[in-house]
């Protein structure tokens, strides 16, 4: 079998109510989808060429940045943060912008975020974890996962009325409750992160890394 080759994804965690009862936002993927079907997941989704040519009016923490370790990479920084803020809106219906008025005509799969009159922020965003598919999968991601706080969204949070039909039974679910629910091995491990952030109410001092790009499998930590 050959291996499917790499593509970068990325995921947002969006946490609510961190300090009383946090709870992330999750929602079901299809049962015929190619990759993890009838699983629970977090928004996110593949990078798109056309993410690269959306302008961010604002960027995440120096940390952030510094940890993504893509400075000589402008085009696929830009790409992954503003991919992660344009699944967000796919799926959700959610937004994670400003008001202002975006490019005429909007990049590819922009669209509609534009058309609500908001440009894209990754202000608040906090890399909080990377994974890459293990081998002999029918498709593989680098898949980095960004914690947002839900206070950051434009709008009502409970309003999924504009999301497309990617994810169903989209709710928010307590993270102590979340390993009740049908999850991928990797989401997993990411809510535990998210859990013990929680809890500190602190930013992640490293970011976990499980590098599968060969056979033999790395944990790392990107500091």
């Amino acid at each position: 079998m050959t291996d499917a080759a790499i593509r970068n994804a990325a995921s947002v965690i969006l946490l609510r109510d961190a300090k009383t009862n946090p709870r992330v936002l999750m929602g079901q993927r299809g049962k015929n989808a190619a990759f993890m079907p009838n699983k629970y997941v977090f928004p996110g989704g593949a990078v798109d060429l056309d993410d690269a040519d959306v302008s961010l009016i604002e960027h995440p923490c120096r940390a952030t940045m510094y940890r993504l370790g893509l400075k000589s990479e402008p085009d696929l920084e830009t790409a992954i943060l503003a991919s992660a803020i344009r699944e967000v809106w796919e799926e959700t219906g959610l937004i994670l912008g400003k008001k202002g008025v975006g490019t005429n005509p909007a990049p590819t799969g922009w669209e509609g975020f534009f058309a609500s009159g908001h440009l894209p922020t990754a202000q608040s965003f906090q890399y909080v974890f990377r994974a890459i598919t293990p081998p002999k999968r029918p498709r593989r991601f680098d898949a980095r996962f960004f914690l947002v706080k839900a206070e950051e969204v434009v709008g009502d949070l409970d309003d999924f009325s504009t999301a497309q039909d990617e994810l169903s039974h989209l709710q928010w679910v307590r993270v102590d409750e979340a390993r009740n629910l049908n999850l991928p091995f990797i989401t997993e491990v990411v809510l535990a992160e998210v859990a013990a952030l929680a809890r500190s109410g602190e930013a992640p001092s490293s970011v976990p890394f499980f590098n599968n790009t060969t056979d033999t499998s790395e944990f790392l930590r990107l500091s």
